[in-house]
């Protein structure tokens, strides 16, 4: 079966083929932990006395702080201390406080096309956009891995993607997760790896394509892979990585039929409403309804072209709602002073957080009050998860939040960009 996922875990795993069902045992590139499930992976290998066969030479492990960033109470402060002593003994990659978002930082030059990651964190599947076999495991399975360097997979049965067309002014790769999600709905995907192909795609960037990858798993899927392009390789020479000519194997038949198919030009700017990420509608459906809170940031749209989408809307304007904008890593950060965006931004009324996750999940650095009502750029909206139950969070692009931010409530930002199109910055 001609599919990314599979053969990468055939070449991990030394069998000349990998069937979708088939149980394989792969050698992993990279293992990733952060200061929420890192702390319980250290757990169980100590528990275990397996410590000591963490080897570096083995498997790259990485350990990042971005949760707590920077730690909200005792219990983060210590258990990022104790992150910081494993990794310094037993040789691991440690990205500490500030350096931002997990899935941002292994996509800046870390991960490279081909790799198998796994990580103790979900939204893994980031890297996929990297040509990437990518998945998140449980903290246990972090343990494991480290210790091992392999770890088992079953593998998934691949779900075809076929993009054509371009996007419209004001709609992004947001709009096309969001898109792919309503269609999947929360289990459309489940154990699949989906797999992106089409002329489109050359019209999709690579901040857009970690969006999309970021939030297949909303679906249910294993991981989400696409194909190694142009795109992909000036993203990597931008973060000083050589293109070797093995990557250009992975690519697949674009003529093969597709599960799903979409035209980027005839999607329009979506938001996800409470309490799913799947519960997707047409911002115009929702137009009006007030905003309290806008929060632009996380692995899912924290990065510099996010950035750049909310100053265009907000350049020379004041917003209505509180903002927070958080960097998804302290290279967009430093882009984002030396370009003028963070100045814009904070003229406009923004407040600017330390790169990191910030209240994406909750548990500091803005988090939403009882029935506020939140429009956010993350990629889970569930009850709970960015405040108090009564909160209602909507997901949106960044152009979508930053006309919510500006107006007070959520509008459809393609009018707003009309009328600033003469904006530079």
């Amino acid at each position: 079966m001609d599919s990314l996922a599979l053969r990468i875990l055939a070449k991990h795993s030394g069998a000349s083929a990998v069937e979708p069902g088939e149980i394989v045992y792969a050698r992993v590139d990279k293992v990733m932990i952060n200061d929420v499930t890192g702390p319980m992976a250290l757990s169980v290998l100590a528990d275990a006395g397996a410590e000591d066969l963490v080897n570096p030479d083995k498997v790259e492990v990485h350990v990042v702080m971005d949760h707590y960033s920077p730690p909200h109470n005792w219990d983060s402060a210590n258990a990022h201390r104790r992150l910081r002593d494993f990794s310094r003994k037993y040789g691991c990659v440690l990205h500490d406080v500030g350096s931002g978002v997990a899935h941002q930082l292994l996509a800046e030059g870390i991960v490279k096309p081909g790799d198998l990651v796994v990580g103790a964190d979900s939204h893994t599947l980031t890297y996929g956009a990297l040509s990437s076999f990518a998945t998140g495991i449980g903290s246990s399975e972090a343990a494991y891995a480290m210790a091992a360097g392999e770890l088992w997979f079953k593998a998934p049965e691949p779900l075809y993607v076929e993009v054509r067309g371009r996007f419209h002014t004001g709609v992004t790769g947001k709009d096309l997760a969001l898109h792919l999600l309503k269609v999947l709905g929360p289990v459309g995907a489940l154990y699949r790896s989906v797999e992106f192909v089409g002329n489109g795609l050359r019209h999709v960037n690579m901040p857009d394509r970690l969006t999309v990858a970021n939030m297949m798993v909303e679906a249910g899927a294993k991981t989400a892979i696409f194909p190694y392009d142009d795109v992909i390789e000036y993203w990597l020479r931008m973060h000083g990585v050589l293109p070797e000519r093995m990557w250009r194997e992975l690519t697949l038949d674009p003529g093969r039929p597709a599960d799903i198919e979409v035209d980027l030009s005839e999607l329009e700017p979506l938001i996800a409403e409470p309490p799913m990420p799947t519960r997707v509608r047409h911002v115009t459906d929702l137009e009006g309804t007030e905003v309290d809170l806008v929060f632009v940031g996380s692995c899912t749209n924290g990065r510099y072209e996010d950035m750049v989408a909310l100053a265009r809307v907000l350049k020379g304007r004041k917003v209505r709602a509180r903002l927070i904008v958080i960097p998804a890593s302290v290279r967009v950060l430093k882009q984002m002073v030396s370009e003028g965006v963070l100045n814009t931004l904070l003229e406009a009324g923004a407040v600017i957080g330390v790169p990191g996750c910030g209240p994406c999940f909750g548990a500091h650095m803005g988090v939403a009050g009882n029935s506020e009502v939140v429009v956010s750029t993350v990629n889970r909206n569930f009850p709970g998860r960015a405040g108090p139950p009564t909160a209602k969070v909507y997901l949106a692009s960044p152009y979508t939040a930053a006309a919510a931010a500006l107006t007070g409530r959520i509008t459809d930002p393609r009018p707003l960009l009309a009328e600033h199109e003469w904006v530079c910055l």
